[in-house]
């Protein structure tokens, strides 16, 4: 049983460090442009970097994949809606691997 709580306080401890660590260092308010575009910008890339892997296999076929894709950057990159971007990507891709 003592192992268990020690191993909950740990865990508990390893998960606080982090969300702690900022306030600390960053008492004050950033000024510098790098550090806020790199704060902001960082959700994003870790976002893609997570998704776009999957994305090439998530269809079975690279190439349907790919064009689903263009098709959700394009739209995406136009500022479509999300439901619009979705739709019309997996419209794409469906249409494609009908003519295969």
């Amino acid at each position: 049983m003592s192992r268990i709580l020690i191993a909950v306080f740990l865990m508990a401890l390893v998960t606080y460090i982090p969300r702690v660590l900022p306030i600390i260092i960053f008492k004050n308010k950033l000024n510098s442009r790098f550090f806020k575009s790199f704060l902001y910008y960082m959700p994003f890339a870790v976002l893609g970097a997570m998704t776009f892997p999957n994305i090439l296999s998530s269809t079975g076929n690279t190439y349907s994949a790919l064009i689903g894709m263009i098709v959700a950057v394009v739209l995406a990159y136009f500022e479509q809606g999300l439901m619009k971007v979705a739709i019309s990507a997996v419209l794409a891709v469906y249409i494609f691997q009908l003519f295969l």
